[in-house]
């Protein structure tokens, strides 16, 4: 029954798809959203694209995936270029992408944005990391190409401006994947070996945003914000902006523009420095004439023309300080003296010699002369001694009452 059809193996029917499918779909544009993005750390990239109804496996190789500029991530729509294949082993089916980039914005414009919003939330950004650019820079490092406009018009304006201005260029490539290393190699090195420098420009003219997308690296923004010497950001024309221009210590729209910022004009300094002069020789005339002024005043005062009147004030002074003194012990001594017959006198009323010169004793028990405060203390035949107001007297005892009060008749 089966002598007459074909039957395939698995392996057979698999080639014969793959085969089929990678001849004919060998040059396919693709639109949809990434889902399931991962990276391997071989550096291969793997995700899905799918829409509303369906979705395939893609894969973007390392040497594919690292000339993209932007991020990926999932829920971003994209278009992508590529072919597909088949892998057997698994019976997959997927698209291998070899170009990609983002629906309604381009892939460097969106690169741009990823990358500024990266650097933003880690601060290197802040006003507060930025370094003073000097007033008046005696060495000056250029990084820029040795070949551009750029670097005519900076020496051009350096001479016309302040022509004693020591100049160091270091040329580098400014446009094309390979720039941003020189670039940063450049930052690096005049950091290591010539931290004389005062300001560093770095930039070039103007250009597509492809031509300035040096600038627009990471590893250049890093090596700006880390650069020891003051940056000044000068690439393409005043309307455009680079990472460069917000990671740098200064912007300058131009690389003309940033000479003229990095040096001033000599006549101008010239002129400054005579207004200057002009205005302290003035301040110098005004202090000079104050201080005669005050000196004239200080030698027509009294202490001068009468110097021992000021002896005679302040002797007179200490007598009046001296009597004030004085009157105040004396013050005090009386009000001292006052409350001391007073506490006398209090002393006095409570004084057992004061009660005893009212007609009371005191009745000592001998030997040890101990007080007798109680009846019960002595008895018949004691011999004990009394003590009145004007003297004192030995009697012996012959009699002994008890009484519930003291009866004074």
């Amino acid at each position: 029954m089966l002598n007459n059809i074909k039957i395939y193996t698995v392996t057979e029917i698999t080639q014969l798809i793959k085969n089929t499918l990678e001849n004919e779909f060998v040059n396919i544009w693709l639109t949809g959203e990434i889902s399931n993005f991962k990276i391997y750390s071989s550096g291969h990239i793997y995700f899905s694209l799918k829409d509303e109804n369906s979705q395939i496996n893609a894969v973007i190789f390392y040497d594919s995936a690292k000339q993209i500029k932007f991020k990926l991530e999932d829920g971003l729509k994209v278009t992508v270029h590529g072919r597909l294949s088949v892998y057997a082993k698994r019976g997959e089916y997927k698209i291998i992408v070899e170009y990609i980039e983002p629906i309604g914005i381009g892939a460097l414009q969106i690169a741009f944005e990823q990358l500024k919003q990266k650097l933003l939330k880690e601060g290197l950004f802040d006003q507060s990391h930025k370094k003073t650019i000097p007033l008046l820079p005696q060495k000056i490092g250029v990084i820029t190409s040795p070949d551009g406009a750029a670097i005519r018009d900076i020496l051009s304006v350096l001479k016309r401006r302040f022509a004693n201005v020591e100049v160091l260029i270091y040329p580098v490539r400014v446009q094309g994947d390979e720039a941003k290393y020189d670039i940063v190699q450049a930052i690096e090195y005049l950091n290591k070996h010539h931290l004389e420098l005062d300001v560093l420009l770095v930039g070039r003219g103007g250009g597509s945003l492809e031509d300035l997308w040096p600038f627009n690296e990471e590893i250049v923004a890093r090596a700006i914000y880390n650069s020891k010497i003051p940056v000044i950001s000068c690439v393409g024309h005043e309307v455009d902006y680079t990472i460069s221009d917000f990671v740098a210590d200064l912007r300058a729209p131009t690389p003309s523009a940033a000479a003229e910022i990095v040096v001033k004009n000599k006549q101008e300094f010239i002129d400054k420095l005579n207004n200057y002069t002009k205005q302290l020789n003035n301040y110098l005339n005004f202090l000079i004439e104050n201080f005669a002024n005050r000196l004239n005043a200080i030698k027509s005062s009294r202490i001068f023309t009468y110097p021992f009147s000021f002896i005679e004030e302040k002797t007179q002074e200490v007598d009046d300080l001296n009597n004030d003194i004085l009157n105040y012990i004396k013050y005090i001594f009386e009000i001292k003296t006052r409350d001391l017959k007073i506490l006398n006198e209090k002393l006095n009323v409570l004084s057992p010699l004061a009660i005893l010169s009212r007609g009371y004793s005191i009745t000592y028990k001998l030997p040890l002369k101990t007080i007798v405060k109680d009846i019960k203390h002595i008895n018949i035949d004691e011999t004990v001694m009394v003590k009145i107001s004007n003297g004192e007297f030995t009697s012996k005892i012959t009699d002994i009452r008890k009484t519930n009060k003291v009866d004074f008749n």
